[in-house]
């Protein structure tokens, strides 16, 4: 997986590209963790992402416990297939999805 970072003042756009699983999901977690400082908005661009399994789900739901203390986070673009995965696993009703 790769991540694309873009901060536009308190706005931090992580585009991610590939897929986002056990084996990957710690590099997200480190680019948040180096980026997130003084982040109001995170948005998770996933236009690039192929497939995410239960870990990478697992990540999501700690970033945004992690950006519900600092501000919001928003998840943009899943292709079709990463959209019925966040919907077959209730992960719509969870996250904001755009």
């Amino acid at each position: 997986m790769t991540v694309n970072k873009k901060i536009n003042g308190g706005e931090l756009v992580l585009s991610l590209h590939g897929r986002l699983d056990m084996t990957t999901a710690s590099t997200l977690s480190e680019e948040i963790k180096s980026s997130i400082a003084g982040i109001g908005t995170l948005v998770l661009d996933l236009v690039g992402l192929e497939y995410i399994s239960s870990a990478g789900l697992k990540q999501l739901l700690s970033v945004q416990a992690r950006m519900n203390q600092q501000g919001k986070m928003l998840v943009k673009n899943p292709s079709a297939e990463v959209r019925e995965i966040l919907e077959i696993t209730g992960f719509l009703e969870v996250l904001t999805v755009e």
